[in-house]
């Protein structure tokens, strides 16, 4: 029998592999990303509901968090619009690829955020990440406006990594995830009725795109972000780290098979994305060096 360190990282691998089907998932939904990100978040929030209601969870939070809670739900709607017209006017290649840029714009908000001081290596590995965005800006010059807009949604995941980065050790995932995805909804039903974009044709789907998004809705997103926390009780946040910059190696390889020849890239292409994700994972190994190294000196 496998033991729970094992199952929860091979659960945690389904998870990254269920992320990198997400931009699958984009692709194949024939809607425009805007209505795609509504459709995603409500029968997400319908589906944490069920979760909470059956395990009865208290939903009260303090008025000054719940606030926090709905700008986080604003940002996360416009990181996944962003992300969804990066698909629809590039690829699943060159948004995967420009959005684990995110990681790098985390490095450089981090220090502002939390008020510490620059580190000399993040910078350098940011300029790798440059460089890397520059092989793939300079190659693929058809998809300029989905490079530009998945930097776009990078930023964005990176500003709701660091609200989230506190509200996660404080409340539910769940309940967190609730509030968040209630209040994107929110925010694009508002922008929604105001172009009156609610007509008899907006909520006439095809089977296929049905489909789809019961699986993004519930599989991608209520059911991955609910068991990713659950998993990270089990796991070092530096194995997570890891394994999710396996989302968009992951996410190319299935766009390739799943999608055929729009998938095709140039051997520049993937040598763009090459430097970008090694700097990440490199990133992540010289960050976990050196706090251990810290962590033994400390303790000496």
């Amino acid at each position: 029998m496998l033991n729970d360190k094992l199952k929860n990282y091979l659960h945690l691998h389904l998870i990254v592999f269920i992320w990198g089907f997400t931009a699958v998932l984009g692709a194949l939904i024939s809607i425009d990303a805007i209505p795609l990100v509504w459709y995603r978040m409500g029968l997400a929030v319908f589906f944490v509901s069920l979760y909470i209601a059956w395990n009865r969870f208290d939903m009260r939070v303090p008025r000054r968090v719940l606030w926090t809670m709905i700008f986080a739900g604003g940002t996360i709607a416009l990181h996944w619009i962003t992300f969804f017209m990066a698909i629809k006017v590039s690829n699943v290649s060159v948004t995967l690829a420009t959005v684990s840029t995110g990681a790098f714009f985390t490095a450089i908000l981090e220090p502002l955020w939390y008020r510490r001081k620059f580190i000399w290596y993040e910078l350098v590995f940011g300029l790798l990440v440059i460089a890397g965005l520059a092989v793939i800006f300079r190659v693929e010059t058809r998809y300029v406006n989905g490079i530009l807009l998945a930097l776009a949604s990078a930023l964005l995941s990176s500003v709701f990594s660091l609200i989230n980065g506190r509200l996660a050790q404080q409340y539910r995932p769940s309940v967190v995830s609730f509030y968040e995805l209630g209040s994107g909804v929110g925010f694009i039903s508002i922008y929604l009725l105001a172009t009156g974009a609610f007509k008899a044709s907006f909520f006439t789907l095809s089977t296929n795109d049905w489909i789809f998004l019961l699986i993004l809705s519930s599989v991608c997103t209520a059911y991955a972000f609910i068991v990713s926390v659950k998993v990270m009780k089990y796991i070092s946040p530096y194995t997570v780290m890891l394994t999710i910059n396996m989302e968009p190696v992951y996410g190319i390889l299935l766009a390739f098979f799943i999608l055929g020849a729009d998938e095709q890239m140039s051997p520049a292409f993937y040598l763009g994305a090459l430097i970008i994700l090694s700097t990440v994972v490199a990133n992540g190994i010289l960050k976990n060096s050196i706090k251990r190294k810290a962590a033994i000196k400390g303790a000496e």
